[in-house]
């Protein structure tokens, strides 16, 4: 049965449209900068006051081990190599600071791929979507956890880079450092567009 299109349907259809090309331009730019740095994503035993604090003396260790694997004036692909080959050397780090603690918790670190929300940072901030990232869990990882940068290393505490070093190193292009610093119009509703786009997918894949 023939039928003229109401004008709501129009619109849906229209909207739907506009979603899809959106979707695609935004998953493009977020994975354009993915392929730029390795996240650090550090999970703690518990939620408790001792347990919370021990993640943060962990994260600085690990992160400063982390810069001393680097390569002098690393490439992306060679701080991820040195990575990968030092993992256990990670963990380890991250254990010193676990028994210095008088704890006995273990520690583990692995290489992933892991989704991760906006988040916001001293100076900087990173859009929603699946990152590489070194993942450090201690003991049963039950407790909150702890997101940053381990490449190029931006972490506050121990960072050795600001976001214009990295630009002048090359680890990121001027359109790319203008979105992770919002130096420019709109990028908050960028930010948000990618995670609501993040969220969306994750509930189509678990259907």
């Amino acid at each position: 049965m023939d039928r003229k299109l109401k004008t709501w349907e129009i619109a849906l259809m229209f909207g739907l449209l506009i979603a899809v090309v959106a979707g695609s331009w935004l998953g493009r730019e977020q994975k354009e900068l993915a392929d730029s740095v390795i996240r650090f994503h550090v999970i703690a035993n518990s939620d408790s006051q001792a347990d919370q604090a021990l993640k943060l003396a962990v994260r600085d260790r690990v992160l400063a081990r982390a810069e001393a694997i680097y390569p002098e004036n690393a490439t992306l692909d060679e701080a991820q190599a040195a990575l990968e080959g030092h993992l256990n050397l990670l963990a380890a780090a991250g254990r010193e600071v676990v028994e210095e603690q008088g704890y006995d918790y273990p520690v583990s670190a692995s290489l992933e791929d892991c989704w991760f929300p906006t988040r916001e940072y001293e100076g900087f901030a990173l859009p929603a979507g699946n990152y590489t990232a070194l993942r450090v869990i201690i003991g049963e990882g039950k407790g909150r956890n702890w997101w940053c940068v381990a490449f190029p290393p931006l972490c506050v505490g121990a960072a050795s880079e600001t976001v214009d070093q990295a630009l002048e190193a090359g680890h990121f292009t001027p359109d790319q450092g203008a979105l992770v610093t919002g130096d420019g119009e709109g990028y908050v509703l960028k930010f948000k567009a990618m995670e609501l786009l993040g969220e969306l997918q994750g509930l189509f894949e678990k259907k």
